[in-house]
C-alpha cells in the first residue's frame, strides 16, 4: 500500500529538508510540529500543522501536542482490519504511514556542566518516544525512522514502489526500540544518581558502538568496542588514534590497564603492560628517565608491550622507544618531532588522551555467564589508608618512597600479586599465582640481584610467614601489605628477625 501521510518531528534536523522534499515529490502529505514545521515552511514546502490533525492546540508550552487519538489512532490502526477501519472512518482519523522522529536532547543537556535538575527534567521527551513506540509496534503497516542515516534507504524504496519493504520496516522498528531503550536508560541512570541510589533493584545500562573489531580475544570470536553515552575525556574510549593499525580487542584491554595505572602518578611516569599486567613501571624527573627505568625493569617483557606515559612524548624519548617493537604508546600528546620519529613505524599505534587523575565516580561492570557484577571502581589510595608500622624498625625516607610506588603498582597486578620496587622503578613482579609465596618467588627471580635492597608490596595479607622469609633471604628491606591475618604476628616476628620494616595499610587490593 503506497504511503500517503508522514508525521515528522525532529530535534536533529540533519538532512531533513532534502528528505521532506523527496517525500513531497513522491506525493506524500507531511504533518509536522513546532520548529520542524517552521523549517519546512521556510523551505517553501507544503506542510500540515499537528493542530490541524488533532483539532486541538499545542498546550503546556509544547509538552502536549501529539498525545491525541487522531495521531495515535492513525499510527496503531491495523490496515485491513475491518473493525479498525470502521473506527477510523467513524472518528475521521487518517492513517499515518511514515513517522520520522528523534528526541529531545536529554543526553546533550546533562553533559553540560551548568545544567540544572529542572533543565534536565524539561528535556525528557514524552510525545516523541510514544509516537516511536506506537509506530514501531505497528511496523507491519508503518515505517518509522529515528536516525537521519536511514533517510536514504527509505527514500530509495519509496521511489521504487511507493512504499517500504517489510524487511526494512522490521529493521527500523528494532532500531527504534534500541534507541528508546537507550534514551530511557540514560534518564534512569541520571535520576537514580540524583536520588542517591547506588545499587537499584534493576540495573539498566546503555553503550554506543564506537567501532567493530577484527575479532575478539581469539580470531574465531567476533567483537566490537562500545562507549558510554556521556564521554569521560580521561578514558580509553575518548582516546584519539593518531597513527598505526586498528586497535584489536586485546590491545584495548591492555591499553585500558596501562592507562588506569599511569593515572596513579602525579610525577612523570611510564607504565609498560603485557596481558593486562605491568611488566615495568618507572618514575623520574623527565618522561625520558621514567621510560628508561620502565624499560630497565624488564627489557625482555616490554618487547611487544603497551606503553602509557603521563607526560608529552619528546624526541629523545621517542628515539629510545623506537629501538624496540611496541604495540601502542598512549600519552597526553606527542611533540611534532616525536610523532615524526615514531610514525616511521607504520603499525605502531599512537594514541592521545587526557591523563588527569583517577575517577572516583565510575562503576566497574564485569559480565559472568547469566549475570553482571557491579561494583565501585577501586580508587582507594595510600593517602586514604590508616598506615601503621608493625615492626620494630620503621622504613627510611627512601624506603617510604619505594613502598608508595610498590603500593600503587600492586593494586593493578592480578592477584595473588607481589611487586618489588626501588623508589623509582619496579624490579620484579609476580602476578596471578595460586599462592602468595609463588608470586613472591617469581618476583624475586625476575629481580635477580636487584631484589637486594628493594621493597615488597603485596595486594593482600600474608597467611603465613613464608613470603616474608623469602623476602628476607632475597635482601628485601621493607614490606607494605594490608595486614589482617590471624597469623600476622608470625610475619611480624619473621620481619623483625631479618630487620625488615613492615607497614600495614588496613586495605587490600584484590584484582581478579
Amino acid at each position: 500500500m503506497k504511503m500517503k501521510r508522514a508525521l515528522i518531528s525532529v530535534s536533529d534536523k540533519t538532512g531533513i529538508i532534502p528528505f521532506v522534499k523527496q517525500l513531497t515529490d513522491a506525493g506524500i502529505e507531511i504533518v509536522s510540529t513546532g520548529g520542524t514545521k517552521k523549517q519546512i515552511e521556510d523551505a517553501g514546502l507544503p506542510v500540515t500543522g499537528i493542530s490541524e490533525v488533532t483539532q486541538f492546540p499545542e498546550i503546556l508550552g509544547g509538552r502536549v501536542k501529539t498525545l491525541h487519538p487522531n495521531v495515535h489512532g492513525g499510527l496503531l490502526a491495523v490496515r485491513g482490519n475491518e473493525e479498525h477501519d470502521k473506527e477510523l472512518a467513524e472518528h475521521n482519523i487518517t492513517p499515518i504511514d511514515l513517522v520520522v522522529v528523534n528526541l529531545y536532547p536529554f543526553q546533550a543537556t546533562i553533559a553540560k556542566k551548568d545544567t540544572t535538575y529542572a533543565d534536565a527534567i524539561e528535556n525528557i521527551d514524552i510525545g516523541g518516544p510514544t509516537m516511536l513506540r506506537a509506530a514501531a509496534k505497528n511496523h507491519a503497516d508503518v515505517t518509522v525512522v529515528v536516525d537521519p542515516a536511514d533517510y536514504e534507504a527509505v527514500i530509495e524504496e519509496i521511489k521504487e514502489t511507493g512504499e517500504t519493504t517489510e524487511q526494512l520496516r522490521r529493521k527500523l522498528a528494532a532500531k527504534v526500540f534500541r534507541h528508546t531503550a537507550a534514551y530511557d536508560a540514560v534518564i534512569a541512570d541520571y535520576l537514580t544518581k540524583e536520588a542517591g541510589e547506588s545499587f537499584p533493584e534493576s540495573y539498566t545500562v546503555t553503550y554506543t558502538k564506537k567501532q567493530d573489531l577484527r575479532y575478539g580475544e581469539n580470531p574465531h570470536q567476533k567483537a566490537a568496542f562500545y562507549e558510554k553515552p556521556l564521554k569521560e575525556n580521561n578514558t580509553l574510549a575518548a582516546a584519539k588514534q593518531l597513527h598505526g593499525k586498528e586497535l584489536s580487542y586485546n590491545n584495548i584491554q591492555d591499553a585500558n590497564a596501562a592507562l588506569n595505572m599511569v593515572k596513579e602518578f602525579s610525577e612523570p611516569a611510564v607504565v609498560a603492560v603485557k596481558h593486562m599486567n605491568p611488566c615495568g613501571v618507572g618514575c623520574g624527573d623527565t618522561i625520558f628517565s621514567a621510560y628508561s627505568r620502565a624499560y630497565e625493569a624488564d627489557p625482555v617483557s616490554i618487547f611487544g608491550g603497551i606503553i602509557a606515559a603521563n607526560r608529552e612524548i619528546d624526541a629523545e624519548t621517542a628515539r629510545k622507544m623506537k629501538e624496540i617493537f611496541l604495540e601502542i604508546i598512549i600519552a597526553p600528546s606527542f611533540s611534532q618531532e616525536a610523532f615524526d620519529i615514531l610514525s616511521e613505524k607504520k603499525n605502531l599505534r599512537l594514541l592521545t588522551v587526557e591523563i588527569n587523575g583517577l575517577s572516583n565516580n565510575d562503576t566497574q561492570l564485569t559480565s559472568v555467564t547469566g549475570g553482571l557484577l557491579v561494583q565501585d571502581l577501586d580508587s582507594y589510595t595510600l593517602e586514604d589508608a590508616e598506615v601503621t608500622v608493625a615492626t620494630d624498625r620503621k622504613p627510611t625516607d627512601d624506603e617510604w618512597e619505594a613502598l608508595k610506588l610498590a603500593w600503587k603498582v600492586v593494586k593493578h597486578v592480578k592477584s595473588n600479586a607481589i611487586v618489588l620496587t626501588t623508589k623509582d622503578r619496579t624490579v620484579g613482579i609476580g602476578a596471578g599465582q595460586m599462592n602468595r609465596v609463588g608470586s613472591a618467588k617469581i618476583a624475586i627471580d625476575q629481580a635477580g640481584e636487584a631484589a637486594n635492597g628493594s621493597v615488597m608490596g603485596s595486594d593482600a595479607f600474608f597467611p603465613m610467614d613464608d613470603t616474608v622469609e623469602a623476602a628476607g633471604k632475597a635482601g628485601v628491606t621493607a614490606i607494605i601489605q594490608p595486614g589482617g591475618s590471624i597469623r600476622d604476628q608470625d610475619s611480624i616476628d619473621k620481619a623483625n628477625e631479618y630487620g625488615i620494616a613492615m607497614v600495614f595499610t588496613g586495605i587490600r587490593h584484590f584484582k581478579h
